[in-house]
This record gives C-alpha cells, structure tokens and sequence, in this order.
C-alpha cells in the first residue's frame, strides 16, 4: 500500500531510514568484565576501563563478536572477516574518555535484507550495516534541582548499531522493521529486545520529497525512540512538518530532533553534526578483527530456526493460513507455545485458539505469553476435546474460562462438571422428536418455506440440552426431520 501525504502543492512520499540500537546479550561489556545487568544501583557495575582511568586498555570481548557475527547471519547480511574499531570523538558528560569506541569505514557486518510480511505482500529492507560500539552513560536530571548526576553503569555495554537503508516509506513498514528485527534478535539470542528497559533504540531519519521527485532531500534525526508506536507516530508527525515548512517556501534543515509523546511533536535538539566532525580514527589499543572463514561457518551451522523458516514450516507442515503463520511466528514464546499445542491436537484449531481466545485473556490482563495462566499442555488438551467432539466449541469457552481462572485440567472439568457432549443420535433424534411436537406451528411454518425458523429450533435444542448436544448433527436432524 503506497503512503502518500496530501499537502496544498500535492502529494508527497516520505522516506525513511532507522537505525537501531541493540544491546549484545552478553553477561560482561564490550571491552571490560563488568556486569551488564539492568536495574543495578546507580555507578554499581563500573570497572576502571568503563570510568576512563588513566593507563586502563580495553580487551574485547570474544562473545560480544559471535553475537555479532550470529546476527549478521541471521539478516543475510555480509560477514567481513576483516574489520575495525575506530575513535569516534566528541564531548558528553556521561562518555568518560571524551570518545566512543565504534566502527566506521570497515564495520563486522555488511550489508543485508530483512524481509516485511506486509498486507499487500512481502517487502524487501535493505541493511547497509551493523557494526559495534559501547553505549556511553547515563546523566540523571531529575535527582537534584540544580545537578545533574551522572550513572555510569551502561558505559561500555556492547551495542550494536543496524542502518537500514533509505527503503521504507511509511510509518507501518517502519513499525513492521522494528518488529520484525526485533524478533529476529530474540530467536538468535542476541539482544532481549527490551525497549522499556533501553535494551533496543530507535534513531528514525525522515525526509520528504514530492511523488515522482527521485533525489533525496535533506533528513532530520529523530533520536532515542523507545517504542514501536512512537516511532511510527514521530515519523508521522515529521514528515507532516518538514511538508508544511516546504509548502510555506522554507527549507528543511539537518538537525537531530527528539520526539515528545506527550504533546506528539517532534522538537529541535541540535544541528546534525557530519561524519567528519566526529574525527574517526583507528584506535590504537585495539588491534583489527580478523576472523577465518571457519569460525564463520561454525556460527552459521548452530543458528537456529529464524522466523521466515518456522512460518513457512507452519504453514508447510500444519496447514496454518498465512496470516496465522505471521502471527504466530512473531514471537518466539509464542510460537513455542503453538507448536507443544499443534503437536498433540488439531493444529488449524490450536492456532484460532492462541490468536483469539489465549490472546484476548493476556492482552485484558497485560500478560506475556510467558505468564499464560494456562499452559500449552492444558490448552493442547482443550483443543483435542473439541476435535475428537467430547465438548463442544460453545461448551470449550465455559471450560477455558475455569481454565484462567483456576489453571485446571480441561479433562477434569469436563467430567466434574457433566459437559461431554451429546453425540449419540437416537437421543438427539428423541429430543427433536419432542421440540418438534411441542412446536407444531414452528415446524409448519419451516415446511411452508419459511427455513428460518430452523435457527429457532437450533437455539431451543441447545437449551434443552444445555449446550452438550452436537450442533452439526442437531442441525442435520432437524432438516431431516422437519423436511
């Protein structure tokens, strides 16, 4: 679906890269062995390394490159066994040697695609790069009226840093990255992709240009987005502004803005500094990364089954529609969770089951998957008794809301409770026998043409028979019989 904006002069396509900060799962930083757990006390988990002292050298990590290399993999990205750390300079309060370590003119990986299950069909996002850095700190506003404090506790962290190329073009493709990439890191194990607790940022760069115009115009950065919905929405709102400036006879600047959530705008940080203004260069306490083509295909052959493959196998192997499939696969929790369930019962019925009724019961309650009041076991056994027709579907909601709420056997419900199902035809044709002859009016009217009516006596069965008595023999019956 193409997103066009309409402006006084005409439309408008918005152009978008990200680039997406994630931090590398490791339990120790990128060039020191201190801790990297999150809520720690403030300045709590600093080595000498991550506070600058004098004489420190940094020693990198050999996990934080596997992660790297595992994640480049996992994008079909460009493995160069040949890379490079670099200074990056400028002053922060919170980056304590007035540096970041980072890459720049030969980063790790390559570039890659990440492919977007979007409604009109699949989308190819082109990955200029991914490359490492350490996070710098944290500086604390809110502790003292008129200091600030600084918390050095994230300096170092491993990060690393996914440029997408310009190729999304509208707020939902940018929100389907997100999401997408973010799935990928969580299956490869490589980045939590927390993005409430900073484990995953967004800086969105956006520009516009009037539909049939193929140059680029000037972009504004919009930095440190910790949400997917906010970075549809900042994206949005910038676009829509950098529009009204052109249409007013302005210019749009290059500058790094932030976005409000509060008042949803985006507001002017600084002027964007240019690559060369950083003065990158080697860094002369880190020797080149030069892998072998061996260690390479070791990480390669241990990856394991990434999104795109696990849908296709879904749909492949269980007859889940496309759409479930994309759902499904979207997290991996989730899809561990429907495979245990598609195992044991009718996989088409488990996946309706987990998309609809499991995911109204963890979004009412604000619930990961994870924290499912019901097990994959016990929903697995639900859907068997709905396939084998012990229960009924209307009766199974019954049984899955004592489910929830208690967390017991599907099974034993059913049998404390008498919900089996009445299968037995001489006992449902006994029971339209008699509705048939307690309604002779009903039924009259069903012969002289009015088949409406049958629904009535669907309705007037399932109460006779409080909901147990086979609905599809019920209806097949009453047809029979009232025919």
């Amino acid at each position: 679906m193409t997103y066009l904006i309409e402006g006084e002069t005409g439309e408008w396509e918005v152009v978008i890269g990200l680039e997406v900060h994630a931090q590398i799962t490791s339990k120790a930083k990128l060039f020191s062995g201190a801790a990297t757990e999150f809520g720690a006390e403030p300045n709590s988990q600093v080595s000498l390394v991550d506070a600058a002292m004098p004489g420190m050298l940094p020693v990198i990590n050999k996990i934080c490159i596997e992660q790297a290399v595992r994640t480049g993999l996992g994008i079909n990205a460009q493995i160069n066994l040949h890379s490079v750390f670099e200074r990056k300079n400028y002053f922060y309060p919170d980056l304590p040697q007035g540096y970041q370590i980072s890459q720049f003119l030969e980063p790790i990986v390559g570039e890659g695609i990440i492919t977007l299950d979007m409604p009109e069909g699949p989308r190819d996002i082109g990955v200029e790069r991914l490359h490492m850095e350490q996070d710098a700190g944290k500086s604390l506003h809110d502790q003292d009226p008129k200091r600030t404090f600084i918390d050095l506790n994230r300096s170092g962290v491993a990060l690393m840093e996914i440029v997408s190329k310009p190729d999304l073009r509208s707020p939902e493709e940018a929100g389907a990255y997100i999401r997408k990439l973010r799935a990928i890191l969580r299956y490869l194990g490589t980045c939590d992709g927390n993005m409430e607790q900073g484990s995953l940022r967004c800086d969105a760069n956006v520009s516009v240009r009037p539909v049939g115009e193929t140059e680029l115009r000037t972009r504004a950065e919009i930095k440190n987005i910790n949400s997917v919905r906010f970075v549809m929405a900042a994206i949005e709102h910038e676009a829509q502004r950098q529009i009204d400036v052109y249409e007013d006879g302005g210019e749009v600047v290059q500058e790094t803005r932030l976005y409000d959530a509060n008042k949803d705008e985006t507001r002017s940080m600084r002027s964007k500094e240019e690559a060369h203004d950083y003065r990158y260069f080697p860094d002369p306490d880190l020797l080149p990364i030069d892998l072998t083509q061996e260690f390479v295909d070791e990480i390669k052959a241990g990856l394991p089954e990434l999104p795109d493959a696990k849908k296709q196998r879904f749909i492949d192997h269980f007859g889940v529609a496309v759409d479930d499939a994309a759902t499904l696969v979207a997290d991996k929790d989730t899809a561990d969770y429907f495979e245990a369930m598609a195992e044991a019962s009718d996989p088409k019925l488990a996946a309706n089951w987990v998309i609809h009724e499991l995911f109204a019961v963890l979004n009412k309650d604000g619930l990961s998957i994870s924290e499912s009041p019901v097990s994959s076991e016990n929903l697995g056994k639900l859907v068997a008794l709905i396939a084998d027709d012990t229960i009924s579907g209307r009766i199974a909601k019954d049984v899955f809301e004592k489910m929830v709420r208690d967390g017991d056997d599907p099974a034993q419900i059913v049998a404390d409770k008498g919900l089996k199902q009445i299968t037995d035809t001489g006992e449902i044709e006994t029971m339209i026998d008699q509705l048939i002859a307690d309604n002779p009016d009903q039924a009259q009217q069903y012969r002289d043409g009015n088949t409406k009516v049958a629904g009535w006596f669907v309705g007037q069965m399932m109460k006779a028979s409080q909901g147990k008595a086979n609905p599809q023999m019920v209806n097949e019956l009453l047809k029979k019989k009232l025919g």
